[in-house]
């Protein structure tokens, strides 16, 4: 299969009302975050099915799909890369190479939604076999790309998962002071996400910073508190 084939399969099961919905939801418009982003309106657990089915595409036929100005185009791309990356037959040397395809393509995977489906999927499992590789996400955490930034905590979901939060906490620092209410979302997002797993920990890293954090970031990492504690820190009186 050529990547212009799976991109006429996904074109052909596009729904223009559902493209529009996704445009007005995804802040595509004039000064949105994801501005001339262009949505056929394909639903994702579609996208998911035949990603399975194409899960062995040649990576360029699928790094020419993630080249894409289509965004499903580019999502396909990701739940390619994943459902590769799944296969019990996928051998080593490609799970190298989907990697270093990511990475030479962090530009492209350039909405909340692709960062998020995808991140911690490709880059967390092969920074926990390669934790010097790391490194990594500190760069991508100070670039001066949004959706490079997102991926640096997202990929971190891997580690919390894993009981290592020391990343999280370092790069939830390095981000700490973001202007885009999409970073304090994932950065209180992964915080959260330590908190379900060791409470006390969140709460060693939330004493000494949480009344000086963005409230969007305080209000997703205190999310699931008792009501009482998480009153408290919004009020400031922990």
């Amino acid at each position: 299969m050529k990547a212009a084939e799976l991109r006429s399969e996904l074109d052909s099961k596009g729904n223009p009302e559902k493209a529009s919905h996704q445009m007005r939801f995804f802040k595509c418009g004039p000064g949105g975050y994801a501005e001339g982003d262009i949505f056929i309106g394909v639903s994702v657990p579609l996208q998911r099915k035949l990603a399975k089915k194409y899960r062995d595409l040649p990576l360029p036929e699928v790094e020419v799909l993630l080249s894409s100005d289509i965004h499903e185009h580019r999502q396909y791309a990701l739940f390619i890369l994943v459902a590769s990356l799944r296969s019990a037959r996928c051998p080593s040397d490609r799970k190298q190479d989907i990697v270093e395809l990511y990475l030479r393509n962090t530009r492209r995977v350039n909405n909340w939604d692709l960062v998020d489906s995808s991140a911690h999927h490709i880059l967390g499992p092969w920074m926990l076999e390669n934790p010097e590789k790391r490194e990594i996400l500190y760069c991508l955490a100070q670039s001066d790309n949004l959706w490079e930034q997102r991926i640096a905590i997202l990929t971190t979901f891997a580690f919390l998962r894993a009981g290592q939060f020391d990343d999280t906490f370092a790069i939830a620092d390095l981000l700490f002071h973001h202007p885009h209410d999409l970073i304090h979302k994932a950065v209180g997002w992964m915080l959260r996400e330590v908190g379900n797993r060791d409470r006390s920990a969140e709460e060693g890293f939330l004493r000494s910073r949480y009344k000086s954090m963005p409230r969007t970031m305080l209000r997703y990492a205190i999310e699931k508190f008792p009501e009482e504690l998480r009153q408290m820190y919004l009020k400031g009186r922990v």
